[in-house]
């Protein structure tokens, strides 16, 4: 890509990328459907969620359908809370509170990994699940993330299996579903005013305003590598993502897709879930980082394989170097897996596919078909 310099030969790859982005309308949807299945999903959210929970519980769905995508892999994800508890990050927030109807929970990133913390309550729970998974420390009423996991699991259903931070199954409806419970924050934490910072360009005000209005989410999941793995909890920004993929245009969107085709048919083809160092989430990571760097002058047709390359370059970066820079918070996401011999053979595969050129997307028959149409 960088030795394309020839007039003729850059023509060339503009149609080439046109070509690309009909196939990838065909694959992943046009705008307008892809907006169409948001709205709808927005529809199901109001009225399915409602329905699973109640006026205590809050619920939004997340996951690759949400953002659009209907891949043979997208799936349906549910985050659920408690509203009458609320995370805070400093003692003074409690003011906006009734205290004798919610129940605060401060967050304790002292002692964690970045994007981790530790919860723990300020005043007694009347939550039964929240009782039943609290352990005490130091005086200190604590929320185990592993035993709400554990318990959480089989509140949903005694057929639910345990995925990460979610209840894992079917509904009667043969719906699949990944359920996480996680607990919510009304503010923006002050270690991601670092972003707010960055938005000049992308996204735009109003968007960036309303993410930070939206607080965020903590899940029930500790860092492998810290020392209180299963008492911590990770930030999400779930809500946020959704809206920054939904401010993508449709070339950005086709290439967040076009990286999750090339992650799953060709980077993590064969490969054990132990083996699968890079997921979707580092490929969404990398489309974030490069529209709001404003590296490149146009997201259209007749780039979308140029900007697929340079998407494709960082992460190569990213894997050289071993950090992953989270797009709202100081945190390497490579930090417990992508590193020693298994990031060097990262590093040598993925630089394989660098050498070839963009030709190596012919290896993924669902990219093959969109180049090769005939």
């Amino acid at each position: 890509m960088d030795s394309i310099r020839t007039s003729p030969i850059k023509t060339a790859l503009q149609h080439v990328s046109e070509s690309v982005f009909m196939g990838l309308c065909d694959k992943l949807g046009t705008s307008q459907l892809v907006a169409m299945r948001r709205d709808v999903m927005d529809i199901t959210e109001i009225m399915d969620i409602q329905r699973r929970t109640s006026d205590d519980i809050s619920g939004m769905m997340s996951g690759s359908q949400r953002e659009g995508f209907r891949l043979e892999e997208s799936d349906v994800d549910v985050m659920c809370w408690p509203n009458n508890h609320r995370v805070i990050w400093e003692l003074s927030q409690s003011q906006y509170y009734n205290t004798h109807r919610q129940t605060l929970i401060f967050s304790d990133c002292s002692g964690s990994p970045p994007g981790f913390t530790l919860l723990y309550l300020l005043s007694p729970s009347m939550d039964r699940f929240i009782q039943t998974v609290c352990a005490r420390v130091n005086n200190r009423y604590f929320i185990s993330s592993s035993e709400c996991t554990k318990i959480w699991c089989s509140a949903v259903s005694p057929d639910s299996i345990q995925h990460g931070p979610c209840a894992s199954g079917v509904f009667i409806d043969e719906t699949e579903y990944d359920l996480a419970f996680c607990l919510f924050c009304d503010f923006w934490p002050s270690f991601a005013s670092s972003w707010i910072k960055r938005c000049h360009s992308w996204p735009q005000t109003h968007v960036a305003n309303e993410i930070v209005n939206n607080g965020c989410h903590f899940v029930p999941v500790g860092h492998k590598l810290g020392r209180h793995e299963h008492n911590e909890w990770r930030i999400s920004f779930s809500l946020a993502e959704h809206k920054l993929v939904s401010a993508m245009n449709h070339c950005q969107f086709l290439i967040y897709g076009l990286l999750k085709l090339h992650l799953t048919e060709i980077i993590n083809k064969g490969r054990s879930d132990d083996d699968k160092l890079l997921c979707s989430y580092h490929m969404k990571t990398a489309v974030f980082w490069v529209i709001q760097q404003n590296t490149l002058p146009h997201w259209c047709p007749q780039t979308l394989l140029e900007c697929f390359w340079v998407c494709f370059k960082l992460i190569l970066k990213w894997v050289y170097e071993g950090v992953c820079p989270n797009f709202f918070i100081p945190q390497n996401m490579f930090l417990s897996k992508v590193h020693g011999e298994a990031q060097h053979q990262l590093f040598i595969r993925l630089y394989g596919l660098y050498e070839k050129g963009l030709v190596f997307l012919l290896h993924s028959p669902s990219i093959r078909t969109c180049i090769i149409s005939e």
